[in-house]
């Protein structure tokens, strides 16, 4: 069909199935546009798991054993000597745990050794995650007593020589 002034129309382009007053192009690599999508920048993985409203102590949301310390985001940056968004991707990619107490994102202190993140933390989010726990149920597994571990929690294990036993009870939980 021509158009009014006798032009040929152009044909449809694959990308045009992507327009919509909602969603606006943005050109990808090579000038191709792409669809973009609103927040894609925070990742599907970043959640609040506990509303800053609720428990202004947050000890009832923790486990029976509580971290014997906290530390804010800040501080952690300043421990680990990296940048504070450094450590927000190292929380949004489960390197490391943290909660919301009192309104701020805080890391259990022992769980930051020294100038490192314990080594096997990291392994065993992650099979907590793949279990269905999220961060609030990930910090009560971490620090529930058990008698069976030399530590006491897994948490004071996993700084231990018994790290593997932990991380192995965390896979069993997946089953």
């Amino acid at each position: 069909m021509l158009q009014p002034d006798g032009r040929v129309p152009p044909a449809p382009r694959a990308w045009d199935r992507f327009r919509s007053p909602r969603r606006p192009l943005a050109c990808g690599a090579r000038g191709v546009p792409r669809a973009v999508r609103a927040g894609a920048w925070q990742g599907d993985r970043v959640t609040d798991s506990v509303p800053s409203g609720q428990a202004a102590s947050g000890a009832d949301l923790a486990g029976p054993s509580d971290p014997a310390g906290w530390l804010a985001l800040p501080d952690v940056a300043e421990r680990l000597d990296l940048s504070i968004s450094k450590v927000h991707q190292m929380i949004r990619d489960r390197e490391l745990l943290a909660v919301r107490r009192d309104g701020v994102r805080r890391v259990p202190a022992d769980l930051v050794a020294n100038r490192t993140v314990l080594k096997h933390l990291p392994g065993v989010l992650t099979l907590l995650a793949d279990a269905g726990y999220d961060d609030e149920a990930a910090l009560r597994w971490l620090y529930e007593p058990d008698d069976t571990l030399s530590g006491g929690t897994p948490a004071a294990t996993l700084g231990g020589d018994h790290a593997r036993e932990v991380k192995r009870r965390a896979q069993a939980l997946g089953f």
